[in-house]
């Protein structure tokens, strides 16, 4: 049996077949940062933290990810002082795949993840873990499009209904008009993290708020690693006290069987600032959790 830490750098330690059905690409970007940098280390890191995740199979589900077609093509072409261009890039590399499922990089990455989407499915559903609302206007940090306001950009671009958007974990800090325009103009749905702890609500309870909201239409779903709280996942680049342990997402997802999901990112690890692996691993079993869901729903 080979050993954990001997098997190949990717993710999962997969080959990279012809014609997947599935794909993992690294975007190694955080041009779009507006705190502290070092989310473009991230992709390499949950590849080697996700060697851990590779002997059996999903102790609930009883699956095995790794039986899917899964190919894990490298890392995506970016310019690394053009944020614009290298948007642009990342759409057009990301439309070339089937399902995607992308390791950031910071949470601008997610904008023409879904610019992509929508030109195969049209608006999609949008399940949204994280600290940050990110729907702060295009003025944002006074860039234009940074990782505060991917999803300002997909409201405003029709990638996504906002009827059919949650968001899980919101602590941070926000403009009162940034709330308004989000909740109450554009009918978003949000559980903050406030919300979640302090009616001990279940993981079987947020998995239901969910699939209420997004019902069968093709569902994007955006995990950033910050909706964790910074003593669960300190290597991120914008941490918010007060965040959601690991059990209760890692549970929830568990949960969320039955929805049409068409692709996946997981963003803003930072390993300049994590301790132990501790933010990696988090999100390479976020992506693992994803992929036993499309198991189960292969099976």
């Amino acid at each position: 049996m080979t050993p954990t830490f001997a098997h190949p750098s990717t993710f999962l330690g997969v080959s990279n077949p012809e014609d997947a059905d599935i794909c993992i690409a690294g975007i190694c970007h955080d041009i779009g940062t507006t705190n502290r940098p070092g989310a473009r280390f991230g992709p390499a890191a949950i590849r080697t933290a996700s060697r851990m995740l590779i002997s059996g199979g999903h102790p609930v589900h009883w699956v095995d990810p790794k039986q899917l077609n899964i190919a894990d093509v490298g890392n995506f072409d970016i310019v690394n002082s053009d944020l614009l261009h290298s948007l642009d890039l990342i759409q057009r590399q990301a439309k070339e795949f089937k399902h995607l499922i992308s390791l950031g990089g910071d949470h601008s990455i997610s904008l023409p993840l879904l610019r992509a989407l929508a030109e195969k499915h049209g608006p999609v559903a949008l399940v949204h873990f994280d600290a940050h609302m990110d729907t702060w206007p295009d003025n944002f940090g006074g860039i234009p499009y940074a990782h505060g306001n991917p999803f300002y950009h997909a409201i405003n671009e029709k990638l996504v209904e906002p009827i059919r958007m949650i968001q899980i974990g919101i602590r941070s800090s926000v403009g009162r008009d940034v709330y308004e325009w989000t909740v109450k103009q554009q009918h978003v749905t949000q559980l903050t993290a406030e919300n979640i702890l302090s009616t001990y609500m279940s993981p079987l309870q947020l998995a239901n708020w969910i699939k209420t909201i997004v019902g069968n239409k093709p569902t994007y779903l955006t995990i950033d690693v910050d909706v964790l709280d910074p003593s669960f996942a300190p290597g991120t680049g914008t941490p918010e006290v007060g965040g959601l342990p690991t059990w209760l997402i890692m549970a929830t997802l568990r949960k969320l069987t039955g929805i049409n999901f068409i692709g996946m990112d997981v963003v803003e690890v930072a390993p300049p600032y994590d301790v132990s692996e501790m933010t990696s691993l988090a999100a390479a079993t976020f992506v693992w959790e994803y992929l036993s869901l499309l198991a189960l729903r292969k099976e």
